[in-house]
């Protein structure tokens, strides 16, 4: 990774004040960005749900008995705005709790980035049968906007039917072409694969970069190395596959920090090549 990157990241930490993986928030800096992981949960999950895994896969990166995962949202305190990055599934108010543990009130939020419409990562936007981020902007993905509101209804519409006029589509840009930011340092990059609409996130302040990934691999322990393993999860297994290997590549080949929804604690680090595959190296 750039020196300079990562002399931002922790001097974050120091700045800022580690919290430990008891508390399950992580804290770093991007430029000036304040930057959070907020881990709504962990466990074990059968790999069974992974597709394109053999045994000697398995058996090699140490999870025939299971991978583990989480689920996470990003908070971002930048030029006095602060914004969310997913929300997680709602469930028991843990991400809202660490909201309001950091010192935001949510009503405080100004916009809710979304990757993507699959409940564990809008499901926070409801509480108590209302709108969890009452002033919050909500952006989503146009094509998954369609996907899940129109042709294939989900209960994402009652979702953001919730946030009426505040809710608001984009498209994002492809890596290599033109890309335009969303608000000042947040800018969408087209990841789609794992839905139709899925979307990444690049965070950028003087000169620093952090590449959000949503949920381009579930499994850390296999899918950097062995980016061609998918999930069960996968709307589109062959273009997920592509996405995941496009974006690693770039965030390798740029030095930018990656972070997903679904990398364990403190889900965040490096990404450098290795091989045919990829080594991440969590954030310390």
């Amino acid at each position: 990774m750039n020196k300079w990157i990562m002399s931002c990241l922790f001097l974050g930490l120091a700045a800022t004040g580690f919290a430990s993986e008891t508390d399950g928030v992580f804290s770093f800096r991007v430029g000036r960005f304040e930057v959070f992981t907020i881990v709504e949960s962990e466990r074990i999950q059968n790999v069974s749900t992974l597709t394109g895994a053999d045994a000697a896969v398995l058996e090699r990166y140490n999870s025939a008995d299971g991978f583990r995962i989480a689920t996470n949202a990003f908070l971002i305190k930048a030029r006095g705005k602060t914004y969310l990055i997913d929300t997680g599934t709602g469930s028991g108010d843990v991400i809202y709790e660490k909201i309001r543990g950091l010192g935001v009130d949510p009503a405080r939020i100004d916009a809710v980035f979304l990757t993507h419409l699959h409940g564990d990562h809008f499901g926070g936007l409801r509480r108590n049968g209302g709108r969890a981020f009452p002033n919050a902007k909500i952006y989503v993905p146009a094509i998954d906007h369609t996907h899940f509101t129109v042709t294939n209804v989900s209960h994402a519409s009652g979702v953001l039917e919730l946030y009426g006029s505040n809710v608001i589509t984009f498209q994002p840009g492809e890596l290599g072409g033109r890309l335009r930011s969303l608000v000042t340092g947040i800018t969408p990059i087209a990841a789609y694969g794992h839905t139709p609409g899925h979307t990444a996130f690049l965070i950028e302040d003087r000169g620093a970069q952090f590449l959000i990934i949503g949920d381009l691999l579930h499994s850390t322990d296999v899918q950097f190395p062995v980016p061609e393993v998918n999930t069960a999860w996968d709307v589109d297994p062959s273009a997920a596959a592509a996405a995941r290997r496009r974006i690693l590549e770039y965030a390798a080949a740029n030095n930018i920090p990656v972070g997903g929804m679904h990398i364990y604690y403190p889900g965040i680090g490096n990404v450098n090549r290795d091989g045919t595959g990829f080594v991440f190296t969590p954030a310390e």
